[in-house]
């Protein structure tokens, strides 16, 4: 992903050498009116945290006066790096890249819309390092205030569900943007996240399906400011199928072995009763529901199996 080049390295020359403990990732995409705002939250919690940061302030190509602001102000805040990208690549994009060339032990997701409780960001990161035991710490929104509410929260409610299913996990809020997580944890995983929302539901699933510890803190959610990018059937869409995704990439007998053994039970009933009915003579919808379930079932084995020899899980 092409970024700015000269800029990037001349904010990055105001930084200290020397190692960071923190990296807060801040995607900006038409935030020009309250991203100033939100900078100034971020940084007064961690300088008064007395915690060693940066933030990597990325400019998604906004189309309004964000990435202007975010250099204007730049001298303002020595820890903040402005980084921007020629293309408009989607949140995820900021998110992996941001991890990528963080310098902190701790990343931490937010953004920049004020919606977010982004002065408990210190408290997030206090319980990674005082309890090694947890992987990530997730802020669990209290409430829903994003647009399409009525759509929102039961589409939410039941994709959160089945991937609760899915990953034997309770998970209080599935794609919440603020996180705190440990950046070498996170690495095997940030070439899975896709480009759009979903990728906080992509790295919740990643962590939980292979066994790293997450906890759940409660936050408040307060009304974005400015205009939301969340369009509810596609992203809503797209958050079902990284869902299966993952769960497929980490444990695919968990999605086709139930089909297949259901298909299995249904074509083995459905063939006594032929038996009985129409002695010796199986119906053509009888062979065809046995044999497609054997399929599934080949199939799951065999995605387990390449799964199992992978080597990342």
């Amino acid at each position: 992903m092409p970024v700015d080049r000269a800029h990037a390295e001349t904010a990055s020359a105001k930084t200290p050498a020397d190692q960071v403990h923190v990296t807060i990732v801040l995607p900006c995409y038409n935030e020009q009116d309250h991203v100033i705002d939100e900078v100034e939250r971020i940084t007064k919690a961690m300088d008064n945290s007395g915690k060693t940061y940066e933030l990597l302030a990325v400019d998604d190509k906004s189309t309004d006066d964000t990435l202007a602001r975010l250099r204007e102000a730049a001298p303002r805040f020595p820890q903040m790096r402005v980084i921007a990208f020629q293309h408009n690549s989607g949140s995820g994009t900021v998110r992996r890249i941001g991890s990528q060339q963080a310098r902190g032990d701790i990343v931490v997701w937010t953004d920049a819309d004020m919606s977010y409780p982004n002065e408990r960001i210190p408290e997030l990161v206090d319980m990674l390092d005082t309890d090694p035991s947890v992987e990530q710490v997730v802020g669990a929104r209290t409430s829903e205030e994003g647009s399409h509410k009525a759509l929102r929260v039961p589409a939410k409610w039941l994709i959160r569900k089945f991937a609760e299913r899915l990953t034997n996990s309770k998970i209080p809020d599935l794609n919440s943007g603020l996180r705190a997580f440990r950046r070498e944890i996170s690495l095997p995983y940030l070439r899975l996240l896709p480009p759009g929302f979903s990728c906080v539901t992509t790295i919740t699933i990643a962590f939980l399906s292979n066994q790293h510890p997450v906890r759940y803190v409660p936050i408040d959610y307060a009304k974005r400011a400015g205009k939301s990018k969340f369009h509810f059937t596609k992203d809503a869409y797209r958050y079902i199928l990284q869902v299966l995704r993952m769960v497929m990439y980490f444990n695919p007998l968990k999605v086709l072995m139930p089909p297949a053994l259901w298909l299995l039970l249904i074509g083995f009933g459905k063939g006594v009763f032929d038996m009985v009915v129409h002695f010796g003579y199986f119906a053509n919808n009888t062979v065809m529901i046995f044999i497609t379930g054997l399929l599934i079932a080949s199939l799951a084995l065999l995605a387990d199996l390449i799964v199992r020899s992978r080597g990342d899980t």
